[in-house]
């Protein structure tokens, strides 16, 4: 199984300054591989990516709060994870990948070292399976948490409905992660606006690469920037999603994934997704 691309560590800076508090709401890391092995079941292997250079970027942009996403190469165990967030428990939170024979006593470790939510990965191998949400949700709805989810929206568009019907917080990964060109006419991207409108789901305006063949300006991206914000800037949060595992070449610079929301946003509304949004989703819960 090859390793992915590794990341720029060559960040050019943003066009403007952020938001004293701007928070990364969407970030892995993958430390060494002999300590934190790999799950065999996995869809990729990524390349190296320490917290070290993650903070190096993050200085670079003007981030003083993150999140760090447990991704699903490391399957079930989250030592990696649970050691991150011990030692830096002052400016980052964490959402878990939780499994329906998750014990109650591992949620509560996590909960205390700033966990604020589970992930269900529909993507890639090694994440939470759909169908098992139901028995997920009744372990961490006592704990407050949210569930985020790494979905096709328009594979089952009515999906993203019935999950925000759950009883707990919805977070959609990567704009729904519906290619940007179809996205505005779809009806999976459709029904998320609306509950976006309605304060029933939040998004994630991370992984525009992901959704589109370009790596600088993202203008087929900010139609649906634009449509989210319109909708309800205050269920909306930005992550840069480095170090970017899993996509084709070329790379990414995060200073250009930045720019690209600064270019959508009014200092209203970067304050909201950058700071107050944040606030709210990973630190008041």
């Amino acid at each position: 199984m090859p390793a992915y691309l590794p990341f720029n560590s060559d960040v050019i800076a943003p066009a403007m300054a952020l938001p004293v508090g701007a928070c990364d709401c969407h970030f892995h890391v993958f430390e060494s591989f002999s300590n934190y092995p790999l799950a065999t079941e996995r869809s990729y292997t990524p390349t190296p990516a320490p917290l070290t250079a993650y903070q190096e970027m993050a200085r670079a942009l003007g981030l003083s709060r993150a999140v760090l996403v447990h991704p699903s190469v490391y399957g079930s165990d989250h030592r990696s994870f649970e050691d991150t967030l011990r030692h830096n428990r002052d400016w980052m939170r964490g959402v878990a990948v939780v499994y329906a024979d998750t014990p109650i006593a591992d949620i509560s470790r996590w909960d205390d070292l700033g966990a604020r939510g589970t992930r269900c990965n529909a993507l890639f191998e090694g994440g939470a399976a759909v169908q098992d949400l139901p028995r997920i949700i009744a372990k961490v709805r006592d704990f407050g948490w949210h569930l985020q989810v790494l979905m096709d929206i328009n594979k089952d568009p009515d999906m993203v409905v019935k999950m925000a019907s759950l009883g707990v917080p919805l977070v959609i990964d990567h704009y729904g992660h519906v290619n940007a060109e179809d996205a505005m006419q779809s009806k999976g991207f459709g029904n998320l606006l609306a509950l976006v409108r309605e304060g029933r789901a939040w998004v994630k305006l991370s992984g525009a690469y992901r959704i589109s063949p370009q790596r600088e300006h993202f203008d087929d991206v900010r139609p649906l920037t634009e449509a989210l914000l319109k909708a309800n800037s205050g269920q909306l949060v930005w992550g840069s999603d480095w170090p970017h595992p899993s996509i084709s070449a070329p790379m990414p610079n995060d200073g250009h994934l930045i720019n690209a929301l600064l270019d959508c946003c009014s200092p209203a509304q970067l304050q909201q997704v950058l700071v107050d949004n944040p606030t709210r989703l990973y630190w008041n819960s």
